[in-house]
């Protein structure tokens, strides 16, 4: 069947006409999946990271310019953080979106080689032979106007950072490091950096059934306190003030809700009671998440610490399934779109064949996809509570976009990722982008 073939049949099936997206080759040929970093900037140009999970090269900084539909080099993340003469084990990703401040982006490395331990990967005990090991991830920025790089802080414990937030107005980063997940407050002016130690027994570092738990991925300031909040995989949810710098537990609400099922947190394979992704809504003065497995949108004000459920926002073949989606930690490609009123989110669907839905492995122990699935894009406009599901997604050749855990926004509505695709006989990962969906 041909790729006309394939379209035609797709949509006779679902009565939805599919998004055709096209891909791109930035030139790196070890391009691995990413995850979170990539960002549309204020000079309307699209950045991102490619990472790499080999010891050799470091993970690699790319611009995409849609004005002339061209891409730059900007940058090895190893040779950035000026770590090449050591010769460990080096900066393989980025697992951050990019914040931007004062006309700089400001994000944070982390480790893209890892050591399957216990039959999971874990941060590398034992180097490669002649190499050193992973010396740890770094808080980084990049000039808009210059170029330049600055190298602002190294990440302790030879640990990676795994999730990251922004207060952009008073310039501080926070995050949670991988794997035993240490939450991390870096103040850029004052060039103060402070650990406040383990958030979550000890994170993915842990002993599965014991101490083990799946670390968040996604926190989120209130802009106007300057409080940062996350979560942890029990459901309960923290937050943290500068100025009193304690963390501190919110007591009358958390994301233990039975919408979003039901799950062992000393357990590997999923994100628990984490939620997935979330933003600050500056508009509405609460925070947008939604929750990984169960693809529910919510609403959280942290303010009068309440949680409600707004819709779920999996892709319509999902809802009619009443299944989860295959990616067992839930997606990433979750944000609030250049009008500030519309949620831009890349989802699974699920894949038929001779009229009987594709069933993954009932689980796995990390994050990873349990079986082969659709990308969609939905939007959610939240000012008239409007759910769309655009269809499923597909380059020309009519095969799918796999691995999506990133987007961005384009000034003109066109909507970016970083998805799989083969390219001269190799699969990887590189920049997709997919036509506005309102167009």
């Amino acid at each position: 069947m041909n790729s006309t073939d394939y379209f035609i049949a797709f949509e006779s099936l679902t009565d939805q006409k599919p998004l055709i997206a096209t891909h791109y080759f930035s030139g790196f040929e070890r391009a691995h999946d990413t995850y979170n970093a990539l960002s549309a900037a204020s000079d309307g140009k699209i950045y991102y990271v490619l990472s790499s999970d080999n010891y050799e090269i470091g993970g690699q900084m790319y611009v995409y310019d849609p004005q002339t539909d061209a891409i730059r080099f900007l940058g090895d993340l190893t040779e950035i953080c000026g770590e090449t003469h050591l010769k460990a084990i080096p900066q393989g990703k980025s697992h951050v979106r990019f914040y931007e401040r004062n006309g700089k982006l400001y994000f944070s490395t982390h480790v893209g080689y890892y050591q399957l331990i216990d039959g999971m990967d874990r941060l590398p005990e034992q180097a490669p032979e002649g190499y050193a090991l992973y010396p740890g991830g770094h808080f980084l920025s990049y000039d808009l106007q210059t170029g330049a790089f600055e190298d602002l802080a190294l990440v302790p414990n030879g640990e990676g950072m795994v999730s990251m937030t922004m207060d952009r107005e008073r310039g501080h980063l926070y995050g949670i490091t991988w794997p035993s997940g240490n939450f991390i407050h870096y103040d850029v002016d004052q060039n103060i950096l402070k650990n406040l130690g383990p958030i979550s027994h000890r994170g993915e570092a842990g002993t599965p059934g014991d101490d083990f738990r799946s670390l968040c991925r996604s926190l989120f300031v209130d802009a106007q306190n300057a409080d940062v909040y996350f979560s942890v995989a029990e459901g309960d949810i923290f937050t943290y003030n500068p100025d009193t710098q304690i963390l501190r537990l919110l007591e009358n609400v958390d994301l233990r809700l039975d919408y979003f099922g039901k799950y062992d947190p000393t357990r590997p394979g999923s994100m628990s009671y984490n939620w997935r992704k979330i933003f600050w809504h500056p508009g509405e003065q609460v925070a947008y998440g939604v929750h990984g497995n169960s693809g529910y949108l919510f609403r959280f004000d942290p303010r009068a610490e309440q949680i409600e459920l707004v819709e779920r926002i999996t892709s319509g073949p999902s809802k009619r399934s009443g299944m989860f989606d295959q990616f067992s930690y839930g997606y990433l490609g979750f944000q609030l779109g250049p009008d500030q009123e519309t949620i831009y989110y890349l989802t699974g669907g699920p894949v038929y064949e001779n009229g009987k839905r594709v069933k993954g492995e009932d689980q796995i122990a990390k994050g990873a996809a349990k079986g082969l699935e659709n990308l969609h894009l939905v939007t959610y406009h939240l000012p008239t509570q409007t759910y769309i599901d655009h269809g499923a997604i597909f380059y020309q050749d009519g095969k799918r976009p796999t691995y999506v855990n990133s987007i961005a926004v384009g000034v003109n509505g066109d909507v970016y990722t970083l998805a799989r695709f083969e390219h001269e006989g190799n699969t990887i990962q590189d920049l997709v982008k997919i036509p506005n969906p309102f167009k």
